[in-house]
């Protein structure tokens, strides 16, 4: 998939009607009611009735369920995700009247014009940050924008606020982030992934140099423990950026320190200046406490202060599927996480070692993408062995196509050698009944990635409630 280039923005009173291809979607169906609020004449397609369609015409939006070049109407602008390919016949349509045609993050970013907006990128972490700043700052009565990468539990992922702060969440794999019209860029960490788009590391961790030093940026939050991180934030110094660290590191601006780690949650001491003060979260986790910090750092430089944002963290409820507790029944506690690197898996696991105490963890994990899994298959299994018991099933291919020998068993072989109980179940529609069979009172069965397999978990609880 190409990378997203940058185009000129407008205000959104400019652009005459708006039509969202795919509007649907959680983060385009957010965009197009935001437009909607704002006073733009809005409509969309999706090639199937979801379930956000109700609430866009609820919205007055007119909403058509298929794709028919007529669809686009009086439209003079059309919003396309990086979903869409080039075939769509409104697409097609759209180029030869010679409409605007804007990515997605074109269109968010005209919404971000004039406002103090915060970007939040990092290969890890982006999702559960940007809701705790959004968080953070409703807290507050800051009334802030916000458009995240998925709903806050029982919430919007997406909110029109009256404020001058708006938080979004800056996705790289697509180099969309270098699109908006930062003035705080916020960086979790710099791995490496999505190196089907951006070819080489290099490539990757320079697009994050590019996120961080863009015109308009004032300041850069990023962590001071990641070492892709540290080794931008050195090269942001040396061309003379201001830079904010937080973690662990006794270097950093904001310190996290006395971290405790259980099944109740997770609190640490963090530290600023003169500042200092202890904040509990109820999600399990290392990686949730470095969230937060970098959370609470955006706020504090926001102007909110530093008292209330750390009385604020315990009622924080993370965002939908990240560490998603979907229920209980017969003694068995079903949980769904949208990990889906190496690392991501990791720290879930370990976060489910401290949320299951003495019962046992089964992962059963959805491989996704063909290219990631051919990288990775060996890094995924050792994340894995943190499990109990392993269950795999084939790869989710979002926008790939199959790569010869390639399938979720290489990842199941690699466990096997290192000496791990597990299973490999190709089919996804048999993965409930595959669990329900191994799992067993006191057990924490979390169904893993950032595919299909969010269906697995329901089903499996409506099993176990009929035992």
């Amino acid at each position: 998939m190409p990378l997203v280039e940058p185009v000129p923005l407008l205000p959104i009173d400019q652009l005459g009607p708006v039509h969202f291809i795919a509007i649907g979607g959680a983060g385009m169906s957010g965009i197009a009611l935001m437009y909607a609020e704002s006073g733009v004449k809005v409509s969309g397609s999706d090639q199937s009735d979801g379930p956000l369609l109700p609430q866009l015409r609820e919205a007055g939006i007119e909403v058509y369920v298929g794709h028919d070049p007529a669809n686009l109407g009086d439209a003079q602008t059309v919003v396309v995700s990086s979903a869409i390919k080039a075939d769509n016949v409104e697409l097609v349509e759209a180029k030869r009247r010679g409409l605007r045609i804007w990515h997605r993050s074109a269109a968010l970013a005209a919404l971000m014009l004039g406002k103090d907006a915060v970007s939040v990128s990092g290969t890890h972490g982006k999702t559960t940050t940007s809701a705790m700043i959004a968080y953070l700052l409703d807290s507050v009565d800051a009334k802030p924008s916000y458009v995240l990468g998925a709903r806050i539990a029982g919430g919007a992922s997406a909110k029109l606020g009256e404020g001058k702060a708006f938080v979004i969440e800056a996705d790289e794999s697509d180099g969309s982030f270098l699109q908006y019209p930062t003035k705080y860029a916020v960086i979790t960490n710099i791995d490496q992934d999505h190196l089907d788009n951006w070819g080489t590391v290099e490539n990757y961790r320079e697009g994050y140099h590019r996120f961080a030093s863009a015109d308009g940026v004032e300041a850069v939050i990023i962590s001071a423990d990641d070492p892709g991180a540290r080794a931008e934030a050195e090269r942001l110094k040396t061309e003379g950026k201001k830079v904010i660290t937080f973690g662990e590191s006794a270097q950093a601006d904001y310190r996290l320190s006395e971290i405790t780690l259980d099944a109740s949650g997770s609190s640490a001491l963090i530290s600023h200046g003169e500042f200092s003060a202890r904040f509990g979260l109820r999600q399990p986790g290392r990686h949730n406490v470095l969230d937060f910090a970098a959370a609470f750092a955006a706020a504090d430089l926001l102007g909110c202060d530093p008292v209330s944002l750390a009385a604020a963290a315990p009622g924080f409820t993370a965002a939908e599927r990240r560490f998603q507790v979907l229920g209980k029944a017969a003694g068995v506690t079903v949980v769904d996480d949208y990990a889906h690197h190496p690392d991501e898996v990791r720290a879930t696991l370990l976060a489910a070692r401290e949320y299951a105490g003495k019962g046992r963890v089964i992962a059963c994990f959805q491989p996704h993408l063909f290219s990631r899994t051919q990288r990775y298959a060996a890094e995924f299994a050792q994340a894995l062995a943190l499990a109990d018991i392993i269950v795999l099933t084939d790869i989710y291919p979002a926008r790939e196509a199959p790569i010869p020998g390639v399938t979720g068993k290489l990842i199941a072989d690699e466990a096997d050698k290192l000496g791990r109980p597990v299973e490999y179940v190709a089919k996804e529609s048999d993965l409930p009944k595959a669990l329900a069979e191994i799992a067993a009172s006191g057990d924490l069965v979390l169904t893993i990635g950032a595919g299909s397999i969010t269906r697995v978990g329901p089903e499996l609880l409506a099993l176990l409630r009929g035992r």
